[in-house]
């Protein structure tokens, strides 16, 4: 299932773990790597529902491409529990050239393989996915 774009194929995990994560809320949130070598996309990380959000931005690294899930809950003003499951791309400027057009050329045909994603953030350095920049993104 490669995508003709940039040839990599979405290991069945990945889709897996996020079905767990939307359905069960078996994770907090899932950090997916491109394994260039065997050009497809794997799971890197889960994190535990009781892991918080600086626990999920600590778990990308500071120079290299990933994508990331994040289930966010919050309580509306009208007192409501809600949650919103965040597809965030994380380019940072440090990451290499080759790795960033890499990640870009293939995020929508990954994307599209995780049905449930309701917002997207895309961020080139950690203040563009602050907790306050999910905060009134997910309302």
């Amino acid at each position: 299932m490669a995508n003709a774009a940039s040839g990599m194929a979405v290991h069945d995990d990945c889709k897996l773990k996020f079905l767990e994560l939307k359905a069960k809320r078996t994770y907090r949130f899932i950090v997916y790597k491109i394994e260039e070598k065997q050009k497809q996309v794997i799971v890197e990380k889960l994190g535990e529902p009781a892991q918080s959000y600086e626990d999920f931005t600590a778990s990308l690294p500071a120079d290299e491409c990933r994508y990331a899930v994040y289930d966010f809950d919050f309580v509306t003003e009208e007192n409501v529990q809600k949650s919103r499951i965040f597809f965030i791309a994380w380019s940072p400027d440090t990451s290499r050239v080759r790795s960033k057009m890499i990640y870009a050329s293939s995020k929508d045909r990954f994307k599209r393989e995780l049905d449930g994603i309701q917002v997207e953030l895309q961020a080139t350095d950690p203040t563009e996915m602050g907790l306050d920049v999910i905060k009134s993104r997910a309302s």
